[in-house]
């Protein structure tokens, strides 16, 4: 009995000033049958080449093509090497039509040159995964995109809104001063003419059209969040903090009716079908 509570106190004067490993920064998918972990770089692209969709109007299935296509290629890098003269996050290769290697390193214009090349594929919507994704690529293993058909599916789950509030980052350092301006304008540059404006604190504000496209915006805010010191994401009651916070949405209390002048009905009217983003 004296020996182990000997070696309990030896254990606890050894171990009590070990410093707790901290978190590292990431990125997580939540959605559908797994959950994604992915790192930052890896964000950025899906949600990019989820807003190109969004720009585009193109269905959730077109964005799982095109991560099949990318998570094969690349594992969703934005690479400037790759087989012969392939280069991007698709390893288009200029040789063969795609466009300047300058051009095709671009994240935006290569999502838009898959999509175009996916949307002359026809039928693409009622094949499989990676038929629809080797008759864009004609790869020489068109097989290979089949082993991320399902990832890819709950990546596109999540990056597209389908799911409420599925993606999430955590920065473990700060994510610097504040550039929202400039993250405007990288947003409408892979969704579109998004209707925006400035608010105080500071924070901006930007109008979507729908739910889903809300929760796409608002994933890819997040998963920019460290290049343009992005350091709130506020959506349809939720919020994300980037510093000093869990990395993960959480609930804000609901206003009450009477705060805003409007009746019950109405305020859950507002709450079902929210119109703006709202980020600083």
């Amino acid at each position: 009995m004296v020996v182990v509570v000997v070696a309990g106190v030896v254990f606890l004067l050894e171990t009590k000033h070990v410093p707790l490993i901290p978190q590292p920064t990431s990125c997580i998918a939540v959605a559908g049958k797994q959950d994604v972990p992915l790192s930052v770089s890896q964000a950025g692209i899906a949600s990019t080449i989820a807003g190109v969709a969004a720009k585009r109007e193109l269905p959730k299935k077109a964005v799982t093509i095109a991560y099949a296509a990318a998570l094969q290629e690349s594992k969703l890098s934005n690479l400037n090497y790759g087989d012969r003269d392939s280069v991007g996050i698709f390893q288009q290769r200029p040789s063969q039509g795609w466009g300047t290697a300058r051009q095709i390193e671009n994240p935006v214009y290569a999502t838009d040159r898959f999509f175009s090349a996916l949307a002359n594929v026809p039928g693409y919507l009622r094949m499989p995964v990676y038929k629809a994704a080797q008759a864009v690529q004609r790869s020489a293993d068109g097989y290979a995109y089949g082993q991320y058909a399902l990832e890819a599916a709950d990546l596109a789950t999540a990056f597209s809104g389908a799911q409420p509030h599925a993606f999430s980052c955590y920065y473990a350092d700060s994510v610097g001063k504040p550039r929202l301006a400039a993250a405007t304008r990288a947003l409408g540059s892979d969704f579109g003419d998004l209707p925006s404006g400035a608010l105080s604190d500071p924070a901006m504000s930007v109008r979507v059209k729908r739910s889903s496209e809300g929760w796409a915006v608002a994933a890819w805010l997040i998963s920019h969040a460290s290049s343009y010191g992005i350091n709130t994401v506020r959506y349809d009651g939720y919020v994300w903090v980037a510093r000093h916070g869990s990395g993960e949405w959480t609930r804000q209390a609901k206003p009450a009716a009477r705060a805003t002048g409007a009746t019950p009905s109405s305020a859950a009217r507002t709450q079902a079908a929210p119109t703006t983003v709202v980020f600083g």
